[in-house]
This record gives C-alpha cells, structure tokens and sequence, in this order.
C-alpha cells in the first residue's frame, strides 16, 4: 500500500517554534510526495510559534486558545475535542496511520475511536531527558501497547532503556536529514556557529563560559549565535560580564540556516539534553566539523567521536573548550573532519528514513 495511505501526525501544535514541528512538516512534505494524503494537527496554538509558509496538506488546530485547566471541565472538552478527531480519522481509508509526535498530544487522541487505524506514539527527546520532566510519566500511562501499536525513539539506546520500563512495543527510527547542499561550507572563515534556542536546555550559558577560555587563544575568530529565546536578555549581560562582546556575534533568528552554516569553520553544540538534533547533522551535512557536548544517545549516534567531530562530557566546559581549540588550530583536521561528516551523515538521507518508515507502516498493518 505504499503511496496511498491517509497519514495523521498529531502534535502540541501545528507551528510551534522547535524541532518536533520542524521535523513533523518535513515528514509531512515527504509522506505527501510518496503520494500519501496528510493532515497534520495541532491541540493548541503555540506561544511561539514559526512561519510555516503555504503548506501542501491541510491543518487543523482543535482549540482557539489553551484547553480548560486539570480537572472536570478539562475531561468534557477533551472528549468534545476527541469526538473532531474522530470524525477526521473516520474519513481515513483502509491502512490509516496516526502519528503522535508529542505525548501531552496523546491524551486527546485517547479521547478519540482509532479503530482501524495504526497508531505511533513518539517521543523525541532522549530517555534521561525525559526521565528528568512530567512527560516520562505520562508515556508509561499513554504509550503502552494497550494504546499504541508501536512507541518510537530516536535511539536504539533509548529504545532499551524503555523497553527496561516495560514498554516492550518501544522501537526506534532516526530523524531525516533536513538538507543535503550542493556546495559545503568552504571552512574559510574564522567562525564558530551556534544554532538554537535561547533557552535554558540549548546551554548557551554555558556555551560563553566555553569561549571565554577559547576566546583568548584565537583572537581572531568570532563565535556567531543564531537563534532568538526567552533567555536572550540575560545571555547578553553574561556575555559583556564575560568580556566577550568583541568576539560574540548575536545573530537572532535566521530563514537561511545552510546559508548560516556555509560561513562556519566549526559548530559548537552545547545542550543540556537532546534528542536527535537536527542542527548537528545540517552542520555535518555541509560539510562543518562539530564539537559538541555527549548529552544525549543521539548526539554520539550521529557524530563518530574523532572521525568526523569531536565530543565532550556533558556540561564540561573546560573540555568543551579544549575541543574547540583543537579544531580551531588545524585547518587540516577541519577539512578532514569536514569531508568525513558531510560523508557520514547521508546515512540518515530522506529516502534511507522515508523508506524505513513505509517498511515499519506494512508490518504493523499485519
């Protein structure tokens, strides 16, 4: 049945800033080229949200403003809510596939009748990330095999490390590359590319405590932070306290991240937690060796430590630093390091993941 399927993603929200809705209208593009039919549906309206631009499938967010808070009045609207997304996946033809990209989102689709239909509940983060918030509890309530037909990580890690919680239908799938460019970075200029953010999770704290002890040593070179954040504030004043005003470039948000990405000679990610991060392998893809902090299953899954970047220990700042020295002192390294990442990472090109997932969509419908 590949190329006819009605495929349902469901998330906290259609446009909501981050990763899960970056990689979400990704798959959507790349399902609906296959020749699926797609709808891709949010709960809520965002806080922040990202400009999506004219989509190819039709959306739908189920509430105009935040749902009503815990308790009686929240039931009632989840199942008014959930009977929506019943008359949706009522329309869906035989070999229907939901997925649930975020588990919060879970809760509505319980309210809803999914009979018929495949359901994938995912979780995008690492399993100590997880471990660490409100949501690991709800996925042990929500995505057992009583609700799902398979969870999904990133990791083959992660996915142990849930199965040991007893969710035994836990399985893992990689994130798609989001791009391959045609011309890599040619690693010229003298720049360190940060992309993220500006949140407590993404470390830029302590990403200017890295550079402060890196700065000194490469007058020359400047470390670019890309990215606009809840933090951007204080941020700023660590940087100037720091002294590093003249070496930090604060480059906000930006449309043209392989553009970002071509003028950096090395990319520094510096995150408390992650799941499958998509900046790193852009990066690598095109062509810009990385040091980055080992924080999560997902970041040592993608970067082959000493080959075609360079890890740390989490939230080391003094190795971190030293990752980066080593990098920016050998062009040599860099090229090599270059050649190999952009080599490497097309390993988790769009057709390798597309064709993965259409394989996972057969076998569950046995």
């Amino acid at each position: 049945m590949s190329g006819d399927r009605d495929i349902f993603f469901v998330s906290n929200s259609v446009d909501e800033l981050g990763g899960v809705t970056s990689w979400s209208h990704q798959m959507a593009r790349l399902f609906g080229k296959r020749g699926h039919r797609v709808h891709v549906i949010g709960i809520t309206p965002p806080e922040i949200s990202q400009e999506l631009g004219e989509l190819p499938y039709p959306t739908t967010t189920l509430y105009e403003g935040q749902p009503p808070r815990p308790g009686r009045a929240r039931e009632a609207s989840r199942r008014e809510k959930g009977a929506v997304l019943t008359a949706l996946f009522q329309g869906a033809r035989p070999g229907g596939v939901v997925i649930v990209t975020q588990v919060w989102a879970m809760e509505w689709v319980k309210a809803a009748d999914t009979s018929g239909l495949t359901v994938i509940g995912m979780s995008h983060e690492s399993y100590e990330r997880s471990r660490l918030s409100s949501r690991f509890q709800r996925v042990l309530r929500h995505y057992r095999d009583a609700h799902v037909d398979r969870m999904l990580v990133l990791t083959r890690e992660d996915a142990d490390l849930w199965i040991g919680e007893g969710l035994n239908n836990t399985s893992f799938m990689p994130n798609p590359l989001p791009f391959v460019p045609e011309l890599p970075s040619p690693r010229t200029e003298k720049a360190v590319v940060s992309i993220g953010r500006l949140h407590d999770h993404k470390g830029v704290d302590m990403l200017l405590d890295t550079w402060s002890e890196v700065a000194p040593r490469h007058p020359d070179w400047t470390l670019r932070i890309y990215g606009s954040g809840e933090d951007e504030e204080v941020l700023r004043k660590q940087c100037t306290a720091l002294g590093l005003d003249d070496s930090v470039e604060w480059m906000g948000r930006t449309g043209d991240v392989p553009g970002a990405l071509r003028g950096a000679s090395v990319f520094v990610l510096s995150s408390r937690g992650e799941g499958f991060p998509l900046a790193l392998m852009e990066a690598m893809a095109t062509g810009v060796p990385c040091a980055a902090f080992d924080c999560a299953p997902g970041v040592h899954e993608i970067v082959h430590d000493g080959e075609d970047g360079l890890l740390a220990a989490p939230g080391n700042t003094g190795e971190l630093a030293r990752k980066l020295d080593v990098l920016m002192s050998d062009k040599g390294l860099r090229d090599r390091m270059g050649e190999a990442a952009r080599e490497n990472i097309l390993r988790y090109g769009e057709k390798e993941i597309v064709g993965r997932w259409e394989a996972l969509f057969t076998f569950l419908e046995r």
